[in-house]
Formats: C-alpha cells, structure tokens, sequence
C-alpha cells in the first residue's frame, strides 16, 4: 500500500535518498561528497533546511521532494524552493512525482507561504503543467536552467 510521510519519521531511508539525490544531481554536487551530502540532507530533517516528504510502498523508498530555504545559492532573495525532487525509475509513471509536489505546496501553504520556488534544467514543461510560471531562464552549473514560480 502506498504511503506519503516525513522523512523525519523514517530516518532509516534518509541516506537512500540523499544518495539518490547526489547522483541524480551530480552537477550540483560536483563539489561535495556524497557522505557530507548525506550528512548534510539528514540534519535537514531535523531543522527544517531540507524537510522531505517521502513516498513509500511495502515500506520500500520511492521518491521523495523537499521544502526547502534555501535552493539556489545566487538567488538568497527568494524562497521557500520545491527542492529534491526524485522519484526512483522503477516507481515512475504512477503520479508519484505529483503527489509529492502537491503535499510540499499543501504543507508550504499551512505554515504561511504564498509562493514556492524551482529551478529545473529539464522539467520546465512537466512544472508548467502543473501550474508553475517560468520566471527566468539563467545558466548553473554549465547547464540552462529555468527558475519558476507557483501561487500558492
């Protein structure tokens, strides 16, 4: 049976995801290890920095998304981010991305936000269709990237 809860609460999967991540990733986290990332993702939970909701089937580790503060170092004017978002192959095609998603603008709304933030290099049009707005279009980590925003 599929279930959505807090990483928080299932800290057994935190270095799964964090790896999942930093490979997925890998051009952001050129300049990281993959033990300081995951030692860094699972702070996150504790503080609030990466607070991840988690997708899980038989107790097995999907997917996960973030809220985040802080995403994208050149931009310290805005925030909160959507953030990690990664769901594994095997898991995709199910809805699973978007129920993630919608559970971190839910959670964002609840505690006060009206807007979340993204940066994506190749999910522009998947966000969009969602209801994200391309705000900008910038260069990071010698990639394009399109900075958008959602109305909560």
């Amino acid at each position: 049976m599929l279930r959505v809860d807090w990483l928080i609460n299932h800290m057994d999967k935190c270095n799964l995801m964090a790896e999942w991540l930093h490979l997925e990733f890998s051009y952001e986290f050129a300049q990281q290890s993959l033990a300081s990332w995951q030692e860094e993702f699972a702070a996150g939970q504790h503080d609030g920095r990466w607070k991840c909701l988690i997708a899980l089937e038989h107790d097995q580790l999907l997917g996960g998304a973030s809220l985040a503060g802080d995403d994208l170092p050149d931009r310290p004017d805005l925030g909160p981010w959507l953030a990690c978002v990664f769901t594994s192959p095997n898991a995709r095609r199910r809805g699973l991305a978007e129920l993630l998603i919608d559970g971190i603008c839910s959670h964002a709304k609840e505690a006060g936000f009206t807007t979340l933030f993204l940066h994506t290099h190749s999910q522009r049009d998947y966000y969009a269709r969602l209801g994200w707005e391309v705000l900008e279009r910038f260069e990071a980590w010698g990639k394009e990237q399109w900075l958008m925003a959602r109305c909560l």
